[in-house]
């Protein structure tokens, strides 16, 4: 079994730009294979919204049982 799985998510951005939470991020689902995720921007890419913005499609790798987000964080009002 791979280690790894591909997440796919879309942001209302152009192709060039880097994804931020500022343009509303949307997790289209998580895939055991690269090719999954390509397949699924196939399948969506003409539906409402996405069609809107066919250069914001993102494919992350992860590695399964990892931390990530270990640091802690603080709320807003606290920045």
């Amino acid at each position: 079994m791979s280690r790894f799985v591909y997440e796919l998510w879309h942001y209302k951005i152009a192709g060039g730009e880097e994804p931020d939470e500022d343009k509303c991020p949307k997790d289209i689902g998580i895939y055991s294979t690269e090719a999954r995720a390509k397949a699924a921007i196939e399948r969506v890419k003409d539906k409402p919204g996405f069609r809107d913005w066919p250069g914001g499609f993102r494919i992350f790798r992860a590695i399964l049982d990892k931390d990530y987000w270990t640091e802690g964080f603080i709320s807003s009002d606290e920045a």
